[in-house]
């Protein structure tokens, strides 16, 4: 009954091909075969190719290779599903299924909502609202969970996959170890061997689905200078470095060393003509044998108030030095013609933008704004005004805590910057944990990337565990679908989210995440409703006038077992699946809610114990729950709120 016909050679495509097929014998089992031809001149079937080569117009996007266009153009037996790029061919393939009513609510096959009816005609052309719509590896990394949320990415419509670090095994390691569940799991040895393996294997899935790939990150403050950072913030031994290469790290108090012990949270002295040649040189060299990397992110050290002290670094900021950095790398690449894409990002220190200096290329950058340390339970200030920003002071900043501060400081890079800016973001890193309903946080991802589309940033990589779907996975949906589409609500993509998640009853289900968000507010496990000040703290949890409500919470888990056990038996697995997922949810709230209010009346020793215990219990259910939810990384920032740490500790 169908045929499909890809009129480019390119391997994407008939993964795309193949991905149409299967989707569509499983839509209709009775269908029978799907052949799959290259034939750039078919005229029936369903026909996979580039828009250029059919001759639809592509004129509206800067760039063919970096921005989608989807195209459909479909009738009941076959038609046109097509691309500007062979990314957005796959794209167009998994819009087309959508539209059909195939739904992808999170990673591996248990997340997949695939309706059993024939298809129907779509007509379509859409490009997304945001260039960069994508992801970076955090958290603790399993081998088996990567693939699957690769493979889940461009089902939802995002493009970008960043893999952080050279060799990222630390973020492996904290998953084999068990680092956090060591009562429940004995701990598994991995090699840099076969993380490399590993990071191969990413990449390649990342390939066959033409996903933009963006590498490295930190290190290459580092790495010139023969230092491995394997081990990432590991302190190592300062007899690592030659004498040599020790002058060219940042002089702090009149010492060359690493910083804290670190390598990764080590700058160099960047007014060192020399040793900047090496950092560019080193760079060139990875270029070269990285050629499948879109973009290559030269970021300067994972810590703050950390830069080089030295009487010629003092002349300019490390910002400026930073812009010569870039120009020394864009020189060095040049040279050896090659093309590689460079982002730079306004982190920490550099979120002080340049006085001086200036790109010279900026066709080769991308501005990457990473705002860690602004508060998550707002998007701007209720009847907001432009922030003032802070002069920058050497190795004295104190760090910028609200996204309209932020917006500050990059309103002054722009003064100097008009090229591309994309943003990293954190909403999955520590901010999910600390709103355990999922819908403050679903919240403030739709309200921050309008605010950032409005003020000239093309997107987000979100810098968080690639296990973020517990309870449930509305707001990385959240995340992907505002950006492939800005003019959706947010109650349009919760009801598409939750129907399909719970099924009927799904109106339930949402009000029960709404109360749970209510109970116990994303503001207090932020630290930011505490009544007194905890001497030698850095965060406040101290409110005993709000334990009652905290505490209300545990009977919230009894509703939910009420809810789960009211919808089963369920015939679609997602749904089986979602309802376990809450299922699970009720024995970690009743905890948590006791935590919490002991934490409110300022029982610390006895909130500590909860914990302890809480995290021990939940443990036993690591291999049920390894997709959906990062143990390692939700019980590290439970253990922060215990020891009234912040997130910058």
């Amino acid at each position: 009954m169908f045929r499909i016909f890809v009129t480019n050679p390119d391997s994407v495509l008939f993964f795309a091909a193949e991905e149409l097929k299967k989707y569509l014998r499983m839509m209709m089992p009775e269908a029978g075969e799907i052949k799959i031809a290259f034939d750039p001149a078919a005229k029936e079937g369903f026909r996979l190719g580039l828009m250029q080569e059919m001759g639809l117009d592509v004129s509206d996007v800067r760039d063919t290779v970096l921005d989608d266009i989807l195209y459909l153009d479909t009738d009941k037996t076959g038609g046109v599903i097509a691309g500007d790029n062979p990314r957005s061919v796959l794209l167009a393939v998994y819009e087309y299924l959508r539209r059909n009513g195939c739904r992808w609510l999170f990673p591996g096959p248990d997340g997949e909502y695939i309706p059993k009816q024939t298809v129907k005609p779509v007509k379509l052309r859409h490009v997304p609202s945001l260039r960069y719509r994508g992801w970076c590896n955090e958290g603790a990394m399993a081998r088996d969970t990567m693939p699957e949320m690769i493979d889940f990415t461009p089902k939802v419509g995002m493009n970008v996959m960043m893999i952080q670090f050279r060799v990222p095994k630390t973020f492996y390691n904290r998953y084999y170890a068990h680092s956090r569940n060591e009562e429940n799991f004995a701990p598994l040895a991995i090699t840099k061997e076969q993380v490399m393996q590993w990071t191969s294997e990413c990449e390649a899935e990342a390939a066959k689905r033409g996903l933009q790939l963006h590498t490295m990150g930190h290190g290459f403050t580092i790495e010139p200078f023969g230092v491995d950072t394997t081990e990432a913030w590991t302190a190592i031994p300062e007899d690592a470095l030659t004498p040599e290469n020790r002058e060219c790290l940042a002089m702090i108090d009149s010492k060359r060393a690493f910083f804290g012990g670190s390598p990764i949270n080590t700058n160099f002295c960047m007014s060192n003509p020399r040793a900047r040649a090496k950092v560019a040189a080193y760079i060139t060299d990875y270029a070269q044998k990285h050629p499948n990397a879109d973009y290559i992110h030269v970021w300067l050290a994972d810590a703050h108030n950390n830069h080089c002290e030295c009487d010629a670094c003092r002349q300019k900021t490390p910002s400026d030095w930073y812009m010569v950095l870039m120009n020394d790398i864009d020189a060095a690449l040049s040279a050896k013609n090659l093309a590689a894409r460079i982002v730079f990002i306004a982190y920490v220190d550099t979120s002080w933008a340049p006085l001086v200096e200036k790109i010279q290329n900026p066709d080769r950058f991308t501005l990457m704004l990473a705002p860690i340390s602004r508060s998550y339970t707002s998007t701007l200030p209720d009847g907001c005004v432009n922030a003032k920003t802070i002069p920058f002071q050497h190795n004295k900043n104190t760090m910028p805590k609200t996204l309209n501060d932020y917006l500050a400081y990059f309103a002054d890079w722009k003064k100097t910057w008009d090229g591309t800016s994309l943003c990293y973001e954190y909403h999955f890193w520590q901010h999910q944990h600390y709103d355990p309903s999922g819908m403050a946080l679903a919240k403030r991802i739709y309200e921050d990337v309008g605010v950032y589309q409005g003020v000239g940033i093309d997107g987000l990589i979100q810098c968080g565990s690639q296990r973020s779907f517990f309870p449930h996975g509305f707001a990385y949906y959240v995340h992907a679908r505002t950006h492939f589409d800005r003019s959706l609500s947010f109650e349009e993509i919760a009801a598409d989210y939750f129907s399909h998640a719970f099924g009927e009853s799904y109106k339930d289900f949402l009000a029960f995440f709404e109360k749970v968000e209510k109970a116990i507010p994303m503001k207090f496990m932020e630290g930011e409703l505490g009544t007194a000040v905890t001497p030698g703290s850095s965060r406040n949890f101290y409110n005993p006038a709000l334990a009652a409500q905290l505490e209300s919470a545990a009977a919230l888990a009894d509703e939910a077992l009420a809810l789960v056990a009211a919808n089963r038996p369920c015939t679609e697995l997602v749904q089986a699946t979602s309802l376990r997922l809450v299922e699970l949810f009720a024995s970690y709230l009743k905890p948590l809610s006791r935590f919490l209010a002991m934490k409110a009346r300022g029982e610390d020793a006895n909130a500590l114990q909860c914990a302890e215990e809480m995290r021990v219990a939940m443990g036993k259910h690591e291999p049920e729950l390894m997709r959906y939810l990062d143990q390692w990384q939700c019980f590290r920032f439970i253990q922060r709120i215990a020891q009234n740490q912040h997130v910058m500790q």
